[in-house]
């Protein structure tokens, strides 16, 4: 780790760490907070927890914070909620802005951006209660993956097989959200690609595999077991790696996202062909979380990271 100085460590001046919040990722989110809070403190950064699902934003406004480190997933917290609050409290902030946050938490937004941006992505419908559902499965094809487009962390994900069951799981994954997403199911390895920066300097990090067991990385895997292995870097060519990185950039800069962020691939055991999955505006930073793996790749400690994304905490409203 490079210490820096008691300088710098001063001129952040009080930063809160957000984390904990209100979504079906809590607790998740509760670990990466408690990760980062240890990062900044190493570094002699005054930084302070603050539970967004338990404080309001009056109390937020007294804390009169500098800056703060949004370790927040899912609802209320990657989806531009908070950011928009900070805006209006002035408080400047990691990653990306009120847009940017809430097309990449809309994985149907982000899909159809791509599309336009002549990205690839996995065929996909949108679906409400008036759905032709058998039409869906056959446009598609079966099997098929079933999604709550607002969730993160695999919530509302589901693998469906038989028409039959089509009704069955619209109907359990409209209870979590206002929307569904029916997406073409990809046969293939898993990869992910973490980007630091923003713009013409966004960089992609280097690619990282997910092997989960059976092939099911669900929110267990990801986060509460040892089972899931990652490969850094993968058992896989350096052309088709830059072109993932390649990949990951032009997702990443089509939805405006800026600070850090991860891009979720596919890549198709049939033919070789990378698909997007989906943007993370706010990845998780566990023992588990990926973003660091590949820093790590870099030689970019986890507490170099933290202090990194801290550096580009900005108002992104407010003209300069």
């Amino acid at each position: 780790m490079n210490k820096i100085t008691a300088q710098e460590a001063q001129a952040f001046g009080k930063v809160g760490v957000l984390y904990g919040g209100r979504s079906a990722e809590r607790e998740v989110s509760k670990m990466s907070g408690s990760g980062v809070l240890a990062a900044l403190q190493s570094h002699g950064i005054d930084a302070h927890l603050f539970d967004t699902g338990e404080r309001s934003l009056a109390e937020l406004a007294a804390e009169k914070f500098d800056r703060v480190f949004i370790a927040l997933h899912g609802r209320y917290g990657e989806d531009g909620s908070i950011q928009g609050a900070l805006e209006l409290l002035g408080i400047p902030y990691t990653g990306s802005g009120v847009m940017a946050s809430a097309v990449g938490m809309d994985k149907i937004t982000t899909k159809n951006l791509w599309v336009k941006a002549g990205l690839p992505t996995p065929g996909y419908a949108q679906l409400d209660a008036g759905s032709d559902l058998a039409r869906v499965a056959a446009e598609l094809g079966l099997p098929l993956m079933m999604k709550a487009p607002h969730e993160g962390s695999t919530i509302g994900i589901t693998k469906v097989a038989d028409a039959a069951d089509m009704q069955a799981v619209y109907d359990a994954t409209a209870a979590l959200d206002d929307s569904v997403l029916a997406e073409s199911f990809v046969s293939g390895r898993e990869f992910t690609v973490a980007v630091l920066g923003g713009g013409a300097t966004a960089r992609a990090l280097p690619v990282v595999e997910i092997v989960a067991p059976q092939g099911n990385y669900d929110y267990q895997n990801k986060y509460f077991t040892d089972d899931t292995q990652y490969f850094c870097p993968p058992q896989l060519d350096a052309a088709m790696q830059a072109e993932m990185q390649r990949l990951a950039l032009a997702a990443y800069r089509a939805v405006g996202c800026e600070g850090w962020g991860r891009v979720d691939v596919l890549l198709r055991e049939s033919d070789k062909q990378p698909f997007l999955l989906e943007v993370n505006t706010s990845p998780g930073m566990t023992s588990h979380s990926l973003v660091p793996m590949a820093a790590r790749a870099t030689g970019l400690s986890y507490e170099d990271l933290c202090v990194e994304i801290l550096r580009a905490a900005r108002l992104k409203l407010a003209k300069a």
